[in-house]
């Protein structure tokens, strides 16, 4: 793996030792300042599966249509007294890949694909436009995202590039998109101190999320690092794939590789996080 070098802001010492994971199958890894690119190794324009990191994606399209009136994070939607805002944060209270109830709306938090999938059909009523047009044309387009494909569950299906997804994190580290108060309820625990499972790491309490971002506080364990600050927030894939934020460190970085999320994941990712976050004088 080369770093790409044209990319680089000088004023970073990040770098592609920082980089480094010991994972046995092809992968690329991005870093991201609020302004550009700091590191990438890998390929960064080859264009693979998100799996969840697809959620983010649609939470974003939503908010703009939250910013722009369309649609309002306490309106009805969902099971009878759900609403947006319950959506985003998986707390309507529906199974995980089925639209059934399992709890009552802000009772627990049940992470859900068939959540967001009704979360894409209110998008679609209140715009007028297919989930995949909305976002290229409020998301992709103003991003200036070259890879980014938005034309399958808003769940689960998009496929994207590391170097969208970076850009996508300068989105969040430094909003353009939305304002400055919807951002920060975005990145905020929504329905403070409700328990939950997190995929691939088990029962977490509070098992905190914003709103289609998951929110690291302190989690243990975790796919983020042990120097990760509490505000960190972002979203994991089961197709081994990754974008966090933290907004402390003013940084940003992705993930994506060949193999589907496993046990050699979740030994890498949290020593890579630190090695970033170190190179960038965070615990050195």
């Amino acid at each position: 793996m080369a770093w790409e070098a044209g990319t680089v802001d000088s004023t970073s010492r990040i770098d592609a030792a920082a980089l480094a994971a010991d994972l046995p199958f092809p992968h690329a890894v991005g870093v991201t300042s609020p302004a550009q690119t700091l590191a990438v190794t890998g390929d960064d324009a080859r264009v693979m599966p998100l799996a969840s990191v697809s959620k983010p994606i649609t939470a974003l399209g939503a908010l703009v249509a939250v910013e722009r009136g369309y649609l309002s994070l306490d309106e009805p939607a969902g099971p009878e007294g759900s609403t947006i805002r319950h959506l985003l944060a998986h707390a309507a209270g529906y199974a995980f890949d089925a639209r059934q109830e399992l709890a009552r709306p802000g009772a627990r938090r049940m992470y859900s694909n068939a959540g967001f999938e009704v979360l894409g059909e209110q998008l679609e009523l209140a715009t007028g436009y297919e989930v995949g047009e909305w976002l290229e044309t409020t998301v992709c387009g103003p991003l200036g995202l070259r890879d980014l494909e938005v034309d399958g569950s808003p769940a689960a299906g998009f496929r994207g590039s590391i170097r969208d997804l970076l850009a996508i994190g300068r989105e969040l580290l430094s909003p353009t998109l939305i304002g400055a108060e919807l951002a920060e309820q975005a990145r905020s625990v929504q329905f403070p101190g409700l328990a939950g499972l997190l995929p691939g790491y088990g029962r977490q309490n509070p098992n905190d999320w914003g709103l289609g971002m998951e929110i690291r506080a302190h989690k243990s364990p975790h796919w983020t690092g042990a120097l990760s600050s509490p505000r960190t927030f972002g979203h994991f894939g089961q197709s081994g794939s990754f974008l966090w934020v933290d907004p402390e460190a003013q940084l940003a970085a992705a993930f994506l590789g060949e193999e589907p999320f496993g046990p050699a994941h979740a030994a890498a990712w949290p020593g890579l996080t630190d090695a970033i976050l170190r190179a960038h004088g965070i615990g050195a």
